[in-house]
């Protein structure tokens, strides 16, 4: 596969397998171990084999590493009981890596809407473990989120991405607490579009979650320049201060936000002025 090729278009087991050294991906619970939601057939959803959750273990530039992929192309990349529990037991080990002496790196592709309606409660405490996963093992090693496309970060899944210690986003990408049917249905079409792609994307799309100091690297769609942002943000290790532990300086900028007023990426980029390295 060439290095200049689309990231975007891989399916998650291709994104595990590129990110990972050539000849070092070793899928855990793979499609063969028949691990599925028990949920999804009884309410007439076709489940599938692997739960839409790729857990690869390999190497990154000879490291230990586990790259966690999710299939966004399967239930809209939604997380369940089953999904859930994978992502968050491959952070659990990686934790439990580091605490033996053994330094292991930890990548997650993220394309999920969030949790899956169809399984509620067990699928939010399967996000909440995931949260606390991610929480634990960032102490040890840089923890890498990586959204490209297609179907965006939303609900639970945004937390998660918002506690990594890196982000790195492509143009193409979304990031937001809610998607945007769920604003619409909520608030109104008046109030949000989800029909207004430039609309969406000015909101939430990578570009400006960039310029808003909420993700910390902005990529081209291409294996290589995803990779080459990857490494950067390994090489530079654990940060000082988690962009989540900022909540002191994020939240009087929020509080200076006049709600009565229809958002915009210049009030946007104004609010969270992202501060120069």
């Amino acid at each position: 596969m060439r290095n200049d090729a689309s990231f975007i278009e891989l399916r998650a087991r291709e994104r595990a397998r590129t990110l990972l050294d050539a000849g070092s991906y070793r899928e855990l619970l793979d499609p063969f171990e028949g691990i599925m939601s028990p949920w999804l057939a009884p309410q007439g959803v076709v489940p599938q084999s692997d739960d839409g959750m790729v857990v690869a273990r390999g190497t990154l530039n000879g490291q230990s590493a586990v790259v966690i992929a999710i299939e966004g192309t399967f239930q809209g990349g939604s997380m369940g009981e089953v999904s859930g529990a994978k992502m968050a037991a491959a952070l659990e080990l990686a934790a439990e890596d580091n605490r033996n002496g053994i330094p292991t790196q930890a990548v997650l592709c993220l394309e999920t809407g969030g949790v899956r309606l169809q399984e509620a409660n067990l699928g939010l405490a399967a996000i909440a473990d995931i949260h606390a996963a991610i929480v634990d093992l960032r102490r040890y090693t840089p923890v890498i989120g990586i959204i490209s496309g297609t179907v965006g970060c939303f609900g639970g899944m945004s937390i998660a991405a918002a506690l990594c210690s890196y982000l790195i986003v492509t143009r193409e990408a979304r990031l937001g607490l809610n998607g945007p049917q769920v604003i619409e249905q909520e608030a109104g079409i008046e109030e949000y579009d989800s029909r207004d792609r430039p609309f969406i994307w000015s909101m939430t799309g990578g570009e400006i979650r960039y310029a808003s100091g909420l993700v910390d690297a902005l990529v081209d769609d291409g294996i290589n320049a995803v990779k080459t942002a990857m490494n950067q943000c390994i090489a530079q290790g654990v940060p000082a201060q988690h962009r989540s532990d900022k909540y002191a300086d994020f939240l009087p900028r929020l509080s200076q936000f006049d709600t009565r007023l229809q958002a915009d990426t210049a009030q946007i980029k104004q609010l969270f002025a992202r501060e120069e390295k």
